[in-house]
């Protein structure tokens, strides 16, 4: 009996080990598609699963795990639609969410993930359909490629508030694939979410309208801060503070920018038109200060006190959230209580506004403040931005210095 036992027990471990090799099989696919255990060397695309395949093959640069770094990365694009625009880009800003989503810092970064949402260059190809653009036109995409068209938001020109919104990069697209971002060679979206830049407009320099210009222009609209004489508090002089600066003083409005760096004093009024500036870790400053703003949109996307910045509000204002720190901000509601005041958020902008804006921004010479760098740079870009080193925008020069890189 002893043999047959044996036996038995040499059948069942190498049915146990064929298993885990199975499983471990399965699980390395996993993690793959995860964006897990890739090294600089892999070539990532190798790794894509069959579902992400389009007929368009596109070039691009790519976080394939949280640690943020990006790599070269090829990937394709779908083919055009009757009602799509496919365009070459020639630039793309930088935003401090891309580098809120190449760390996966607000958990839910898919990878490979390929950033870019202030995107601009030029018509390569239309659908049989599209009524807007034609070959040869000067374009930009922002945050959005897509919406549901059917809900009450949607019906209202508000599809940066629908709940199915498709974003232009680690969302999921209708077909079921991934969409990915600017920092590549070519794009392509639905004509309703491309925006025609005007001629009189560096492509270059209003790319970051696209994201940073809608982003406040949108609040200031809204909540009525775009009328002469309005006092408006700018918190933050970064990318999103000071294009807010540039907007509110072509609406006629008197502007003071709010920061915790005392150097940026100069800049604030003497570059960008500021009124007056607010030293907030002067205690004196901001008393005098108190009650004095209509409104104040705040840029900072860390965690900051709210309550000296609610103190500087007149009764019945607004201070509009625009950052977006990666914890909870403390509320104190007994200041809002005594003045009326309000606490409100806003998100980016709907498309129609979008184009309103770069209008806006065209007939105003209103840009933004960038530094142009090359694509093989971008990492190092981006450890500047982690610690604010930039005035007041990367935007990457695509089409001169993608393929080289």
């Amino acid at each position: 009996m002893q043999p047959l036992k044996s036996s038995s027990t040499s059948v069942a471990m190498n049915f146990i080990q064929h298993l885990l090799e199975i499983s471990k099989c399965i699980w390395d696919k996993i993690m793959i598609l995860m964006g897990y255990n890739r090294s600089p060397t892999t070539n990532i695309e190798e790794e894509l699963s069959k579902r992400d395949e389009h007929p368009m093959k596109a070039f691009g640069w790519a976080a394939r795990d949280h640690s943020g770094v990006l790599f070269p990365f090829k990937f394709s694009r779908r083919a055009i639609g009757d009602e799509d625009v496919r365009f070459k880009v020639l630039y793309s800003g930088i935003c401090h969410s891309d580098l809120h989503f190449i760390k996966n810092e607000l958990g839910v970064s898919q990878y490979p993930l390929v950033p870019g949402h202030e995107i601009v260059g030029v018509v390569t190809e239309v659908g049989s359909n599209v009524q807007k653009f034609m070959v040869g036109d000067k374009v930009g995409v922002g945050c959005l490629v897509d919406a549901c068209h059917s809900c009450d938001n949607c019906a209202d020109n508000l599809e940066n508030y629908c709940p199915r919104l498709v974003l232009t990069y680690n969302s999921t697209y209708y077909d079921g694939t991934i969409t990915y971002g600017g920092f590549s060679d070519t794009m392509v979206a639905d004509e309703h979410f491309v925006v025609l830049m005007p001629d009189s407009l560096p492509l270059a320099a209003s790319a970051p309208l696209l994201c940073a210009g809608i982003t406040v222009y949108s609040p200031l609209k809204y909540f009525g801060l775009d009328k002469p004489g309005i006092h408006v508090g700018v918190v933050g002089l970064g990318g999103l503070g000071h294009v807010a600066v540039k907007f509110a003083k072509a609406f006629g409005a008197k502007v003071t920018v709010i920061s915790t760096s005392s150097h940026k004093k100069n800049d604030a009024i003497d570059h960008l038109g500021a009124d007056s500036f607010l030293f907030s870790r002067d205690q004196e400053q901001m008393k005098a200060a108190m009650g004095t703003m209509d409104g104040i949109i705040d840029t900072i996307p860390a965690i900051h006190p709210l309550q000296p910045l609610i103190g500087l509000l007149k009764s019945h204002s607004i201070l509009v959230l625009l950052g977006l720190p990666d914890k909870p901000l403390e509320l104190p509601v007994f200041p809002l209580l005594l003045g009326r005041k309000i606490v409100a958020g806003s998100y980016i902008g709907n498309l129609k506004e979008t184009q309103e804006m770069i209008n806006f921004a065209a007939n105003h010479n209103i840009t933004a403040d960038i530094e142009v760098i090359t694509m093989d740079y971008v990492n190092t870009a981006m450890k500047r931005l982690a610690k604010g080193d930039v005035k007041y925008r990367f935007v990457i020069d695509v089409g001169n210095t993608l393929n080289a890189a």
